[in-house]
């Protein structure tokens, strides 16, 4: 009988000091394992990267309902299409050509751009902003795309202008020197034919490298995502 009692107050002990470092060190090893793997910076990047990605089809599908709900469509401003350039290969543009960026000039993230290497030259274009982040959402012209949605017939085909999930410049950029580290959107027209461009910068490995987006899209800058009905407005180079 004592030797039956022994046995059972045996088969009741706890895990060792040993088994329990075996099984903290192996649950260790698996955690940095699925960190290794899920990649959790990279899979933000994806998920910034898709929005960007979205919000310029949304944007350009506006853009196309407006185009074919009115009679007189202005692309560059609310009664004007001054602030388009002249031609898709404009490269001498006049003083009112304007390339619009989703960033604000005032508050919070904001970014009063006074950059003159705007699309690779000097003096290219000038920079046209929304003045806080509230206002670039606005879709009666005033927004960060100057054009007038809400002027149709029915009201706006959509609720607000997205921005940038970041919108916010990027990492050795300066309001006076841009390129495609700085994560905003950008804009441009053309008045002959009348046309949009716009564009954005990616940032994750996903879409830059495995399957980049910004080499596929049908554009002329390897450096930027492009969606328009003509994607030579906006220049070649890695400036914004």
């Amino acid at each position: 009988m004592k030797h039956t009692y022994s046995m059972r107050k045996n088969s009741k002990a706890g895990f060792t000091l040993l088994e329990l470092l075996i099984v903290i060190a192996i649950l260790a090893v698996l955690s940095v394992a699925l960190v290794l793997v899920l990649n959790p910076a990279e899979t933000l990047k994806k998920s910034r990267d898709a929005q960007r990605i979205s919000d310029l089809s949304t944007i350009k599908t506006a853009i196309g309902l407006y185009l074919t709900s009115t009679a007189t469509p202005y692309l560059g401003g609310i009664s004007s299409n001054l602030a388009c350039f002249a031609s898709a290969n404009d490269a001498a543009p006049s003083g009112s050509v304007k390339i619009f960026y989703s960033v604000p000039s005032t508050g919070t993230n904001s970014v009063a751009i006074t950059a003159t290497n705007l699309d690779g030259a000097v003096t290219y274009a000038a920079a046209a902003q929304p003045t806080t982040a509230a206002a670039a959402s606005l879709t009666d012209g005033t927004g960060w795309i100057p054009v007038n949605f809400s002027g149709l017939t029915g009201g706006s085909p959509i609720s607000n202008i997205p921005v940038d999930p970041l919108n916010t410049l990027g990492g050795g950029d300066s309001a006076t020197s841009l390129s495609n580290a700085s994560y905003f959107y950008r804009y441009a027209c053309s008045q002959s034919p009348l046309a949009f461009e716009i564009d954005a910068a990616l940032e994750s490995t996903a879409y830059t490298v495995t399957d980049d987006k910004r080499v596929s899209d049908g554009g002329d800058n390897p450096n930027f995502y492009e969606v328009g009905t003509n994607l030579k407005i906006l220049g070649i180079a890695n400036n914004f």
